[in-house]
């Protein structure tokens, strides 16, 4: 009995306790469900669905005539989910299947219809519900598979999934490529224009809902969004295309008849500063060149000859030196104390005016013109290139600009022979865009501007942005000492080391460069040893400047080396184009007329041809109302005016007699005899001469006339 109760007490126990753990789990269900229930559910869709971003088209860089630079290209990715639609059987299905896998192969040509079919077929039978089937779709081939069997019928009932990407394109490829830029794929390395408007043409990321299914494999929920992405703003260039593609085909062709290492082109608007062209090629291993570093902007190199006119302008400036200047070029070798200074050939004559020793880019004659003005105070010297705002970083549109570096006197570096070698161009690191800024600012009358590369921010169609010019320096020096830069430049042209450049139809003005490449801690001694960069920088038309350009190439091969026969070519090019297309840098060729000019040899003929010449070019007629327009006309000349006598060879020939036709153009003469029916034999071409039938003789409808020119 006793142990009967003993096992009921235990019985009992475990029933009570059976109690407690239900409640307690009951409990535990009941808060569960109803006070962490929407804790728990949203606990729960992390590991099922997932919010992911989607970039924002990216905005479009464009040249300054609407032509696309930079654009973002849609691109898909395609996929099935073929369980999707439950009132469809495998047969069904597989009927379904094989049209899908026709037109995919039709439309995509990447893999033939049996191969889609099969991945089709396999991922039902696998119970997959998400097959990739292809990548980088275009749009309009995404259309045309959206009609397909099963597609048409779209995401729930077809299974169709499809996910947006976006590709950067250049429509021109490498044209301007360095300038325009790019973003590396991890978005760490920003270069040129992608890099800077990078925050304004990235636009809003938008969100979608991925879905995770069998195997772990995430799926768009929906084919819509749930927060739409906002497309990036667009940005206009200064570029202009067409001006681009001749400075870059110039510059190619020039490095590879050269076999040079590297080379670049930059043309600015004189007043604005705008960038209409750079370019920058490197030669690879290959032998290729390609757009690889914008040298333009970042490349500091010793600039040569080109730094001559900086240093003319601060010694022009301070009044130390002046154009008339005498100078002994010494045969084009002068000794600072251990160093010896040659000119690149021998001078054509020793004494020289200083204008003329810049024209013909003596080393020795710039150089002892300035240590004759700042050798006692080189410390004015340097001050005053510094004052020229010559070489400053400018705050670019674009990163990555190069830091100048121009030494100062009383520098730990400065030596006896710095003031002569920084006067011609050495120990001093310019870029090419800091030259040419500051030729740039000689042309603008002395106003130095920065250099622009975008215009205007577009959203939209619509400009919310523009960038106005910048001025840098309103007057890097007085007014008299650009004008006596200027004709320095245009000397050089003229009658200097660029000659070849000298335009009939517009006039240059520029400075040719040659300067030798530093190696290690020298710059080699003999010719095969020596690297050269050539170039020259100026600006166009000399008179109206519109346009200043800079060219560069960087070591190139052979015995061409100079600045004048290497990169001269190259602006020459650019310059002709340029002006041969843009009117407006034209003088119009009735904006003057020359009152002293004479009147030209006028040809006798008709009244009514001749009035209408002589009054276009504004000849005064004394007696022009002595005749009708009918009338054939002989022109006197007096003085600045002309006079008319009439003539009549309509008479003559009615009487049968042969008139004078001397004077006459060939138009009047066939107009008079062969409306006539006379048969007339010309020779030569411009005004009668000589007629074989000789005025007041007879002349009959069998005659030949035999008529000649006067050319």
């Amino acid at each position: 009995m006793e142990e009967r109760k003993d096992i009921l007490k235990r019985v009992y126990l475990v029933y009570i306790c059976c109690c407690f753990l239900a409640l307690a789990i009951l409990s535990r269900v009941f808060v569960i469900q109803f006070s962490q229930g929407d804790y728990w559910k949203a606990e729960a869709k992390k590991f099922m669905n997932k919010e992911q971003y989607i970039e924002a088209v990216r905005g479009n860089i464009f040249a300054t005539d609407g032509s696309l630079l930079a654009t973002s290209l849609p691109y898909y990715q395609i996929g099935i989910d073929p369980l999707a639609n439950k009132n469809i059987d495998d047969s069904q299905f597989e009927d379904s299947a094989k049209g899908l896998a026709d037109g995919l192969a039709r439309i995509l040509d990447i893999h033939a219809a049996s191969e889609y079919l099969k991945t089709l077929l396999s991922a039902r039978a696998r119970g997959l519900r998400y097959q990739q089937l292809a990548r980088n779709v275009t749009y309009n081939q995404l259309q045309s598979i959206k009609k397909l069997p099963l597609f048409r019928a779209g995401q729930f009932k077809g299974g169709f999934v499809f996910e947006q990407t976006n590709h950067r394109a250049r429509p021109f490829r490498m044209l301007a490529g360095r300038t325009i830029g790019y973003i590396s794929d991890s978005g760490k390395v920003k270069v040129g224009l992608e890099g800077a408007f990078d925050s304004i043409l990235t636009g809003v990321r938008g969100k979608k809902v991925m879905q995770k299914i069998a195997g772990g494999v995430w799926k768009p929920l929906n084919n819509e969004n749930e927060i739409e992405p906002q497309q990036g703003r667009d940005i206009v260039s200064t570029i202009d295309i067409n001006i681009q593609d001749v400075a870059e085909n110039a510059l190619l062709n020039s490095l590879i008849e050269h076999n040079a290492k590297y080379g670049c082109v930059v043309l600015m608007e004189v007043e604005t500063g705008k960038i209409r062209a750079i370019a920058n090629l490197t030669r690879k291993d290959s032998g290729v060149y390609v757009e690889d570093l914008n040298y333009a902007i970042q490349d500091l190199e010793e600039p040569g000859s080109t730094f001559k006119l900086a240093a003319l302008l601060v010694g022009l400036d301070d009044g130390l030196i002046d154009l008339e200047d005498k100078l002994n070029l010494e045969n084009g070798e002068h000794t600072y104390f251990d160093r010896v200074m040659h000119d690149a050939e021998r001078p054509r004559a020793n004494n020289v005016t200083l204008l003329e020793a810049f024209e013909e880019s003596s080393n020795v004659g710039i150089s002892k013109a300035i240590v004759a003005a700042y050798s006692k105070n080189p410390k004015k010297f340097t001050d005053g290139l510094h004052r020229l705002s010559f070489g400053s970083n400018y705050d670019l549109q674009i990163p990555g600009a190069g830091k100048a570096y121009i030494k100062n006197a009383g520098d730990d570096k400065w030596t006896g022979v710095s003031l002569p070698f920084i006067s011609i161009g050495y120990e001093s690191l310019i870029t090419p865009l800091q030259t040419l800024t500051l030729y740039n600012a000689v042309a603008n009358n002395g106003i130095m501007v920065k250099p622009m590369f975008v215009s205007e921010i577009r959203e939209k169609g619509k400009t919310i942005k523009t960038f106005d010019t910048e001025i840098i320096n309103p007057a890097i020096v007085k007014h008299e000492t650009i004008v006596k830069a200027r004709t320095l430049l245009e000397g050089v042209v003229k009658n200097g080391t660029a000659k070849n450049l000298n335009s009939l139809f517009y006039p240059v003005a520029g400075k040719t460069g040659t300067a030798r490449i530093a190696k290690g801690k020298g710059y080699g001694k003999s010719r095969n040893e020596i690297t050269y960069q050539a170039s020259f920088v100026g600006y166009f038309p000399a008179n109206n400047p519109k346009y200043s350009c800079i060219v560069v190439v960087n070591a190139p091969s052979g015995d061409v080396y100079y600045g004048g026969k290497v990169s001269g070519p190259i602006f020459k090019q650019i310059a002709d184009r340029v002006y041969a297309t843009e009117m407006d840098i034209h003088t119009p060729i009735n904006s003057t007329v020359n009152k002293n000019a004479e009147i030209p040899f006028i040809k006798y003929g008709s009244m009514k041809s001749t009035l209408l010449a002589l009054q276009g070019l504004a000849v005064s007629i004394n007696n022009k109302q002595a005749t009708t327009s009918d009338d054939f006309v002989k022109v006197i000349t007096t003085g600045k005016d002309v006079s008319f006598e009439k003539i009549n060879p309509d008479q003559q020939l009615s009487n049968g007699i042969m008139p004078d036709l001397s004077g006459m153009g060939i138009g009047d003469v066939l107009f008079l005899l062969e409306n006539r029916g006379y048969r007339v034999k010309l020779k030569g071409c411009g005004s009668v001469t000589k007629q074989s039938i000789l005025p007041g003789q007879p002349i009959n409808k069998n005659s030949d006339l035999i008529v000649e020119l006067s050319i």
